[in-house]
This record gives C-alpha cells, structure tokens and sequence, in this order.
C-alpha cells in the first residue's frame, strides 16, 4: 500500500537503500514516446549521492536499466520497468542503531506499523527510494517536452538566506551552473559556505526548493477533492523531508487585500492570460494557462553526527550516535525530485484531460 502514485501515468517503487536494488514501474505512458535514455541518465546524474562537498559522500553511480516498455527506442504502451542497483551500501555503519529509535526518523513509527524494521540506512523509509522517482519523472518530463511543456526547480532559500527575487527576475538556466542549484551566483555561494559551514560543525539545515511550470494548458485539474494544486500538494508532501508546501502567492497571500491580490484577465489575439499570476497559475483545482510556480519546504536531515539521547525498542533510555554518510542539507539534490514529482502530476492530469474529451492535447 502507498507504493503507487497516479491515476493514468502511474509510477510505482520497490526497494530499499541498502537492498539489492531500487526499481520503478511506470504504467499508461502512450505509446510511440521516443524515448531518449540519455535523458534520464541527466536526471539520474543530478539527484545521485557523492556529487560534491555539500552532499552525501556515498558513491552511487546510479545507472538504469530499462527491462521491458521500450521498443526500437519508443514506448510500447506497456508497462516500463527501471532498475537501479546499489553498489556502495554499508551497512555495518548502522549496527550500532540496530534497535534504538534515531530522533526525527522513520525508525519509531515504522517499528510500530509493521513490528519489524529495515535500520540499514532505514530502508524503504530512506530518500534513497527517491531515485525511483526521479527515474520515472524523467520519462514523464520527456512525454511533458513534447507537448511544449517544461519545469525549473531550483534552490530559493538555505537556512535564513532566501533570495527576494521573484522567479520572472532570474535567468532559471543558471540552476546547474553551481553544487547548490541556485540561479544566483552571489547567493548561491553565501548558501554554500553555510552548507559547509554548518557540515563542519557536524550539524545539518534545511531550505527550500521553488519550481515553475510553463506552458501548461488551461483545463487541466478535477473539481473538489482532486484539485491540481491539491495533488501538486500530496506528490511534494511525499518526499522525504518536506514540511511545508505552497503555491501562487502562498501564506504571503494574507497580507494582501482581496483588490491587490486578484489577477484580472485580459485577451492578447486568442489566448486569455491574467495581469498578475497571485493565483500561481490554478484557480478553482484547474490551470488557467499561467505559470505554475511553488514553493517546498525541507527541514534540516535528521541524522547528524553528535549524540543524541533517545529509546531503545525496549523502552530504555540510550545514546544514539551519528555515523555514516548524510547530507548536511538536502535541498541541492531534491530539485530532480521536486521536478520529477511535478513532471508526473502534470502527466497524469493531461491524460485525464484527454480522456474526459476536454480538450484535445
């Protein structure tokens, strides 16, 4: 249960961190999808561990392979299934937690559903998972490229130091051009001296992640309980870490009256557009056609390498202690998560568009 995610593009994962391998299965992509292995590769590249000073030093390659759904180079129409092997676990680094509860894990909650537990790297509850993720993302932001559709996720705030620009000021290709994935460079290197900063001192932060959507048409979203923003909402609350979610003009909204905070319309040639976009381009569930943009809190990683007091699974009080290979702040390597996410919501509601024969896409 709650391994899927998706109506018509569904993805669904299997694996854990210090498992075998890691695996994704990505059903209802249509078939005739050509589909550019290197493309994933990029994403893979961009989300794996050891990729810099500011991240895990874990060394995973990340390499896919693609077992069945591709043909010739194009989708099939059935399902594709991805592996991803480990190759770097080390397991030995997590003896010492065998049975003691780390703060602010999944190690307590996990023990109490299911009575037995995975504290290798906390297995399914690990983000490691997420490299499934980012894998089936690819393929959807492939099927999303061809109907003119792209996202930009990037790193808006690490800690206290949050850029004030609004996205529409910044040259977004910028993101990858340094270790932390923000499009400004001055603050891009404040944010990584704090990162490092802070991994010197054996401690971990948090930040958060903005990601803009152009070109998505208008009409995609369903009434009520399965609104765009809402399930926007639920894909970035599932990534591990992620505390905070919101969208258009977001809690910043409050402060605005209902005349300032109102986007009117206008027409240029057929297309409708709104002078404003405080609405974050959805308004009643559905996209009105102006960009999607949001924002993605992540707090800072739990683990840390200081003594913490904690409980044992008998109940008793004992020390636990930060060992192996964490990263100090996730936020640089969650932008591919936060886009793949996103990518797969999008895709399954132009599907859903389709087959409600709104609007031929």
């Amino acid at each position: 249960m709650g391994n899927s995610f998706g109506k018509l593009f569904k993805l669904t994962t299997f694996g854990e961190s210090h498992g075998k391998a890691l695996g994704a299965i990505v059903e209802g992509c249509p078939a005739g999808l050509e589909l550019d292995e290197s493309k994933i590769r990029l994403e893979m590249q961009r989300r794996k561990p050891g990729q810099s000073k500011i991240t895990t030093q874990r060394k995973e390659e990340d390499e896919i392979e693609i077992l069945s759904g591709v043909f010739e180079g194009k989708t099939t129409g059935t399902p594709i299934g991805i592996v991803i092997q480990n190759a770097d676990q080390k397991s030995k680094d997590y003896s010492h937690i065998a049975d003691k509860f780390r703060p602010s894990h999944a190690d307590y909650t996990y023990f109490e559903k299911y009575g037995i537990r995975d504290y290798r790297g906390g297995g399914r509850s690990s983000a490691r998972e997420t490299a499934a993720r980012v894998a089936g993302g690819a393929i959807a932001k492939q099927f999303l490229e061809a109907k003119g559709i792209s996202m930009q996720a990037f790193v808006s705030q690490v800690g206290d130091l949050s850029l004030e620009k609004n996205y529409t000021e910044l040259n977004l290709s910028l993101a990858e051009e340094n270790i932390v994935r923000c499009p400004d460079p001055e603050m891009a290197e404040k944010m990584i001296s704090l990162i490092d900063q802070v991994r010197l001192e054996r401690d971990t932060i948090g930040g958060v992640v903005t990601c803009v959507i152009k070109n998505t048409p208008p009409g995609l979203g369903e009434p009520v309980f399965d609104r765009l923003h809402a399930e926007l909402g639920k894909a970035m609350l599932s990534i591990n870490a992620v505390k905070g979610f919101e969208y258009g003009s977001g809690f910043d909204g409050v402060k605005m009256r209902g005349s300032q905070h109102n986007d009117t319309f206008f027409k240029e040639g057929e297309k409708v557009h709104t002078l404003t976009n405080h609405s974050g381009g959805i308004q009643g569930g559905i996209s009105n056609g102006e960009d999607i943009y949001f924002r993605v809190a992540f707090k800072p990683v739990a683990t840390i390498m200081q003594d913490q007091e904690s409980l044992n699974e008998a109940g008793e009080t004992v020390t636990v202690s930060g060992k192996g290979r964490h990263d100090p702040c996730v936020v640089p390597r969650a932008v591919p998560i936060v886009e793949a996410m996103a990518a797969l919501v999008i895709a399954d509601y132009l599907l859903l568009a389709k087959s409600n024969k709104l609007q031929e896409i």
